[in-house]
């Protein structure tokens, strides 16, 4: 094995589609049902209708910046770009923690999931052994990796629908809470649910993070990222509805297989559905498990190539041509973060770098377009200067919510940076 300097391009834009959609798809198999431990039907309803319109339009500026600047790095690339060295340091580091803790938050659901189908494997046992296994598949190749996440992706979107199907006998719309008055409202409930609302979409980015992998990022690049979008919309919808429809939201509020209780509520312990969907789901957690390891791995690689991480993060295989330290060094981490945070708060802290995130790429896009207004933009988002200024202030409140939600995972999360940013600037003064 020895450093080397390309990655293999092998990607198009039903890949990433795949890549997008399957990044995010476990979010609507567990962890946004976690908001109704917070908040009413129509307060959290308000939180993800407010979320989604963030993530359409941080959509529309991203894939711009991912089509403009094909690097691996994603953000950390753009912000060092638009801002300097110092800036794309603490949005790597950002990124770092969105995609090293949601891993781990992924694996302990599927480790649920696992043990819901077959209740003598220990949950934790479970969680564990699946990372491990897709981390080493992970290690085969980016075109067999592509090929796998497309197909898991495919029949996780699948098994949401298969669910919709399932409940669509039982709707009712007696069971859904009365539009209340806005006086009854909870702007504090609305605040402390974001974070779980953020996991309907959160990862999507990752897309950027394949973007040295892509054979023809110009046109790939939007088309893939785009539709994955607009599909984790149309699904993060009629999830959240047609779940509310049947049930008791705080039947469902504390569990990591919320959709699999409903199907064994609804069609009791003898039927064959809840057991065929929650087989079918855990596609879906292993595709968007799978799918973040790739771009956490992604990540390291680029930042360690910047010179943020150490250098042996970027060498790859010779033969795979697969960050293969990178993967390894990420999976050990999320293994660690498993072992000592719970789901919920492992969900919270990664939201928290996703919106770090999400503000810095919008800042640095702003920039770019007054610093560099002619650099090659195969495509250009709508209603600029409006569009990238609305979406940094929906940002900013989304980043605050999940700060005010969680204040010592925040501090936490504050202090780490710090105390990196220090070591690279030691590092980088001892060069």
């Amino acid at each position: 094995m020895e450093e080397g300097h390309k990655l293999h391009k092998a990607l198009h834009s039903v890949h990433l589609w795949g890549m997008a959609v399957g990044l995010v798809i476990s979010g609507d198999y567990f962890g946004w049902n976690f908001g109704w431990m917070e908040a009413s039907f129509w307060e959290f309803g308000i939180a993800i209708l407010w979320i989604a319109i963030f993530y359409l339009m941080f959509a529309l500026c991203f894939t711009e910046l991912a089509a403009s600047i094909p690097q691996a790095g994603g953000p950390s690339a753009y912000a060092k770009k638009a801002l300097g060295d110092n800036f794309g340091f603490f949005t790597g580091y950002l990124v770092l923690v969105e995609f090293l803790l949601a891993p781990p938050a992924i694996a302990s659901a599927l480790g649920g999931y696992i043990h819901f189908l077959f209740p003598i494997i220990p949950a934790f046992g479970a969680s564990m052994g699946m990372f491990i296994l897709l981390l080493l598949i992970n290690l085969t190749g980016i075109k067999q990796t592509a090929r796998f996440e497309l197909l898991v992706t495919i029949v996780a979107v699948f098994g949401l629908l298969l669910y919709l199907v399932l409940l669509f006998p039982f709707l009712s719309q007696n069971q859904i809470p009365k539009l209340p008055s806005m006086s009854s409202i909870s702007f504090s409930s609305i605040l402390l649910s974001i974070p779980f609302a953020i996991w309907f979409f959160l990862a999507v980015e990752g897309v950027a993070l394949a973007a040295e992998e892509v054979k023809h990022p110009e046109k790939d690049i939007p088309k893939g990222y785009i539709a994955g979008i607009i599909t984790l919309l149309i699904l993060a919808g009629l999830i959240y509805v047609f779940t509310a429809s049947v049930i008791q939201t705080q039947e469902v509020a504390k569990l990591e297989y919320p959709l699999s209780f409903v199907l064994h509520k609804l069609y009791g312990e003898n039927s064959i559905w809840p057991i065929l969907f929650t087989f079918i789901g855990l596609f879906g957690l292993v595709a968007s498990l799978f799918g973040i390891i790739l771009g956490n791995s992604r990540l390291l690689y680029a930042v360690s190539q910047s010179g943020y991480l150490p250098r042996y993060l970027s060498k790859l295989n010779t033969r795979t041509m697969v960050p293969q330290n990178a993967v390894i060094s990420g999976g050990v981490l999320g293994i660690f973060c498993m072992i000592f945070l719970d789901t919920s708060e492992l969900i919270s802290i990664s939201a928290l770098g996703a919106c770090g995130m999400y503000v810095m790429s919008l800042i640095s896009y702003l920039v770019l377009k007054e610093k560099e207004p002619n650099m090659s933009r195969p495509y250009r988002a709508p209603f600029y200067p409006y569009l990238p200024i609305l979406a940094i202030l929906f940002g900013l409140i989304a980043f605050g919510s999940v700060s005010y939600a969680e204040p010592l995972l925040t501090l936490g999360v504050i202090v780490v940076g710090i105390v990196f940013g220090l070591g690279y600037q030691w590092a980088k003064q001892t060069r």
